[in-house]
């Protein structure tokens, strides 16, 4: 679980990141979740966008998203969630 402190800070960092997933009209599939994957493997600090999603279908694929890659769910606000998940390899 990450604290307030760290929650803020992640935040503040995330703010100037760019999408670096978007969900399509599929909605949200086994190849957005893998790339998903990969993009937190590189980065641990990762934007998604849903703009194809409605405001419920969003809120359940953060959530999904989530769970399914170990992420911790930092912020979402409106199509855009932000996650962290920290590499071991450092």
């Amino acid at each position: 679980m990450l604290t307030p402190a760290e929650r803020r800070t992640l935040k503040a960092k995330a703010h100037k990141l760019d999408p670096v997933v978007h969900i399509g009209d599929k909605g949200l599939t086994e190849q957005v979740i893998a790339e998903v994957d990969r993009a937190l493997r590189a980065h641990q600090l990762i934007k998604v966008r849903a703009a194809s999603l409605d405001r419920h279908a969003r809120a359940v694929a953060f959530e999904s998203i989530a769970q399914q890659t170990g992420a911790q769910a930092v912020q979402h606000i409106g199509k855009v969630f932000v996650l962290f998940r920290k590499n071991n390899d450092e």
